[in-house]
């Protein structure tokens, strides 16, 4: 981030996983942090350790209550639905796109002004390699992962004569809660130990056979908000093990 610049900072689905990572980044160099999540008392539990200010709300029922006046927003919140797609439930499909679409289309949209006032901003949207990949059964997922990537194209574009820049971060299977629950019932289901789920199942397609950890995503959102990277804007930072390579 910019030396001398107080920064102010909206991190949604902050309260875990890559959103507290990437709270906890910005708020070690100086930012002040809004987390924004689902889980008021985990979020309320984060701004308290980080000198941050919290804040309960339901992205799939708007994002009204959430503060305009920040120059650095990192669209992280999200969740997943497996299904094959005949049996994909509609609304499923509607909540994920709502969720992981249209929420960040309106902070994109109610942020812009201030940073365009100030000459600076940072947009991080915390895509995947599904913005860029598919995978059978997560319809609902990729389509709303590419139309995210897609949604922070045009945002790099508007906002580059306003010191704005806009970009993705792709990771593959990241350490989370989630993930940690998948691995521990595949283990269960195929009757192997958590370690074979991980490189056998989990990073079948990846080279590097470990997971990513929440710090390795959060130090990415931190460079692209840093002074090296004012040039770094419209594209896809895969940070999947190689499985983009192959």
């Amino acid at each position: 981030m910019s030396s001398g610049v107080p920064h102010t900072a909206l991190v949604t689905g902050g309260a875990h996983g890559i959103g507290l990572a990437c709270a906890r980044a910005l708020a070690a160099n100086g930012a002040k942090v809004h987390i924004a999540d689902l889980d008021g008392r985990a979020a309320k539990a984060v701004a308290d350790e980080i000198g941050g200010e919290a804040h309960e709300v339901d992205l799939a029922e708007g994002v009204d209550d959430l503060p305009e006046n920040v120059d650095i927003l990192v669209n992280n919140a999200g969740l997943q639905h497996v299904a094959p797609i005949h049996e994909f439930d509609p609304a499923k499909f509607a909540l994920l796109q709502q969720v992981m679409v249209t929420a960040p289309f309106l902070l994109i949209q109610r942020s812009l002004p201030h940073m365009y006032e100030r000459g600076w901003g940072r947009i991080v949207n915390i895509s995947s390699v599904h913005g860029v990949r598919a995978s059978a059964f997560k319809s609902g997922y990729v389509a709303a992962k590419h139309a995210l990537e897609g949604l922070s194209k045009v945002a790099a574009l508007e906002g580059a004569p306003h010191g704005v820049t806009s970009n993705c971060v792709n990771p593959g299977f990241v350490r989370t809660q989630l993930v940690e629950g998948q691995i521990a019932a595949q283990a269960q289901t195929h009757g192997i130990s958590a370690d074979e789920v991980v490189e056998q199942v989990i990073l079948d397609r990846t080279a590097i056979k470990r997971l990513i950890e929440p710090q390795d995503v959060a130090d990415v959102v931190l460079w692209l908000c840093g002074p090296h990277s004012s040039h770094v804007t419209g594209t896809s930072i895969a940070m999947d093990g190689g499985w983009t390579a192959s």
